[in-house]
């Protein structure tokens, strides 16, 4: 490497990429530089000699995330590291050895649990809509994930599914077990029980394994579930070269198993493990963080965030008389933005559920301000883009005139991008601003690019899901909204009800909500704009209690009719 790993990286950061082994635990606020300590991290261990790369595994929850992971560490000069999250790593172990253990090749995929559940209805003469097989299904990963058996699940959430009693999930969880054996497939959870299984049950194979893997790094480990954690064990066996990188307060997926108590607990397992807290964050205003770390104050394992930069406005929380009106003063706050010069890639609105998109969308459509809904088609998969890369590849075996970026606006022109935007919004806009994508992408390339490197490199990007940024305002639930930042977030809906949800009815639920809250307030960069609607058609509502936690020595109060222009007069 041509540059010092370490260079750049403030005193706590240096100390957890420095810590090469023995157990080490990195509590990471938001904000704080994660990704770039584990990268570097693993980046100095090889630079010194202590790692080998291809012994490195680094986990994580997600393809984007393990792809953003192995492309950091192209750019720090490491190949060969196995970034891959759980399911992968796991998949590709079965897929591996399991020709040697059962003399077989290993069962197939379910893509999915629904189909394969109502066929196990119909055979006890149960009609399930899909609904309620879905639920079944999320019913089924709970009881996986946390390696409970039927019948435990069953004494320990002994409730009803969708009107399907206690007995009958049962019976049904028995019958889909028996139909999936039988068609000698799996499903996404059976493959990390497997492999846990096979691990266990056969020396050899995890001698092979702990001998091909010797470093494990584990990203967003505050979200591990049992299930993921004794598979780490079993990957790990009596070694120590572990560290794990979480943040306590932003634990939203407990509903699917996730347990922050492995995080919050590594010190007392491992009594020797270097602790690093990093707690100074680079991305949000001052003023938000003030936000921030009120909502948590007093919360286990919470961080107390601070910045060196120089706080500006205050963050604003505005009560509107209703959805209709929150909507359109959201909508007339992003178009005071727009005509300021801002971006409308740099602006987010978050919510709690994905109905509360609709009237998001339809007031940014009134005022014609492109918007995107995080979730949707990604980018790679939408059909413009697939036909530009059909036809960047075709143009990239013939000679180009006038340069490469020529070349590629040549051939988005060919396909319908115009110089300037539809005045409407919708599918015509959606894909210009694709197709402008592309043609960013190809203008930010290094000098003596080629088409097709281009093009070689946008299918790296697809199959690492390292999807380039449309120019549009994005909608987006907090769940989908974690990991990801902007300068300018709109948080809407904090009224009871919404935030925390109307079926958080227990404190483990609502402390659940109210990390849900956290994840979406330290997604703001420089500007963070709350909000929420006093009535539901004639039935009123009240604040978030969150809100009364923050308190208003951390926060302004907006103007609602200054900002939305009108009072809405709908009476849903």
């Amino acid at each position: 490497m041509t540059t010092d790993p370490l260079d750049g990286l403030d005193d706590a950061q240096r100390e957890a990429a420095s810590t090469l082994r023995g157990p080490v635990c990195v509590l990471a606020g938001a904000g704080t530089g994660k990704t770039r300590v584990i990268t570097h991290r693993i980046a100095h261990g090889v630079d010194t000699g202590a790692y080998s790369p291809t012994r490195v595994m680094a986990v994580t929850f997600t393809a984007k995330a393990a792809g953003e992971m192995r492309g950091r560490l192209r750019a720090l000069g490491v190949a060969g590291v196995a970034a891959r999250t759980f399911h992968a790593a796991a998949l590709a172990q079965l897929n591996h050895f399991w020709p040697q253990v059962a003399g077989d090749v290993a069962p197939t995929i379910l893509s999915g649990k629904v189909k394969m559940l109502g066929q196990a209805a119909d055979g006890l003469g149960l009609r399930l809509d899909g609904a309620t097989l879905r639920d079944v299904a999320a019913r089924i990963e709970w009881r996986k994930v946390t390696l409970r058996s039927i019948e435990q699940a069953a004494r320990d959430r002994p409730d009803a599914v969708g009107g399907v009693g206690i007995q009958a999930l049962v019976d049904l969880q028995h019958a889909y077990e028996k139909l999936k054996d039988e068609r000698r497939q799996l499903d996404f959870e059976d493959v990390l029980l497997a492999c846990a299984g096979m691990l266990e049950a056969e020396p050899r194979v995890a001698a092979q394994v702990r001998e091909q893997y010797r470093h494990f790094t584990v990203d967003e480990y505050q979200d591990v579930s049992p299930l993921q954690n004794r598979l780490l064990e079993l990957w790990l066996g009596d070694r120590r070269d572990l560290c794990v990188v979480g943040d306590a307060s932003q634990t939203i997926y407990s509903f699917a198993g996730a347990d922050p108590r492995y995080l919050l607990g590594f010190g007392d397992r491992y009594a020797d493990a270097t602790v690093v807290r990093l707690e100074r964050n680079y991305r949000s205003d001052p003023g938000i963080l003030d936000v921030a770390n009120e909502l948590m104050r007093g919360r286990p394992g919470a961080l107390r965030l601070h910045s060196d930069a120089e706080p500006t406005a205050a963050p604003e929380v505005t009560a509107y008389p209703d959805d209709v009106a929150e909507a359109r003063g959201v909508a007339a706050r992003i178009a005071g933005l727009l005509a300021a010069g801002e971006d409308p890639g740099d602006i987010a609105v978050l919510y709690r559920a994905n109905a509360q998109s609709a009237e998001l969308l339809a007031a940014l459509a009134a005022r014609g301000i492109p918007a995107s809904v995080l979730g949707g088609t990604r980018f790679f998969d939408l059909p413009e883009v697939r036909q530009a890369l059909l036809a960047l590849r075709g143009a990239s075996v013939a000679p180009t005139e006038g340069g490469f970026v020529a070349a590629v606006r040549d051939v988005l022109r060919s396909l319908g991008l115009t110089d300037e935007p539809p005045a409407a919004g919708g599918a015509l806009r959606e894909a210009w601003e694709a197709r402008s994508a592309l043609l960013r992408l190809a203008e930010e390339a290094p000098e003596g690019m080629t088409l097709r490197r281009f093009t070689d490199g946008l299918q790296a990007r697809a199959k690492d899901q390292h999807e380039p940024t449309l120019r549009t305002v994005t909608l987006a639930t907090l769940h989908a909204a974690k990991g990801l930042e902007w300068p300018h977030v709109h948080l809407v809906g904090l009224s009871e009800g919404l935030l925390p949800i109307s079926y958080a009815t227990t404190f483990e639920a609502v402390d659940e909500e109210r990390r849900l809250a956290y994840v979406g307030i330290t997604r703001a960069a420089r500007t963070l704009s709350l909000s929420w609607a006093q009535a539901a058609g004639h039935r009123e509502r009240q604040r978030s209690r969150f809100l009364q936690e923050i308190g208003t020595s951390t926060l302004r109060a907006g103007d609602a009719s200054a900002r939305s222009g009108a009072r809405s007069k709908t009476t849903r």
